[in-house]
């Protein structure tokens, strides 16, 4: 069993009113390997109180299934004896009402391409490769979200 873990950090600052709301929902996220990144609510959410530059949860957790499902295709396909030279993502999720007042990541999209040195595999090979893959992915195996690969 391994565990992870992330710091996250938020401070209020000077002239914000917390028990009104106006406040800056940025903060920081730190991960145990030393990067740390700029966080947010989304601006969707929470409007000029986001910080548009940095990334928010839901951006976070689409990221996380796209490199998750990316790291266990790349092993899948070196099991296959493929060898990929690029994996490229474009990963989209959709917020979604789930029951009044309540809202979820409902849905995501992969949409990744694939360069192959040598042989590539063929267009129902692929598929089951992205298929295992997607089975062996430790974050969808974690999440009740739709996750599709277009």
């Amino acid at each position: 069993m391994a565990t992870y873990t992330a710091d996250i950090n938020w401070q209020l600052r000077d002239g914000e009113d917390f028990l009104k709301g106006r406040y800056s929902r940025g903060h920081t996220v730190g991960f145990d390997g030393g990067a740390t990144v700029a966080g947010s609510a989304s601006p969707h959410v929470v409007g000029k109180w986001a910080v548009p530059s940095a990334v928010d949860p839901e951006e976070m957790l689409v990221a996380a299934i796209s490199s998750c499902h990316m790291l266990s295709f790349l092993h899948v396909a070196r099991l296959a004896g493929f060898t990929a030279t690029a994996y490229r993502d474009h990963a989209e999720g959709v917020m979604a009402e789930i029951a009044p007042s309540r809202e979820a990541v409902t849905r995501v999209v992969l949409h990744p391409e694939v360069e192959w040195q040598g042989t590539a595999p063929d267009e129902a090979k692929l598929q089951s490769m992205h298929h295992e893959a997607h089975e062996l992915c430790f974050i969808a195996n974690s999440v009740k979200t739709e996750i599709t690969v277009a």
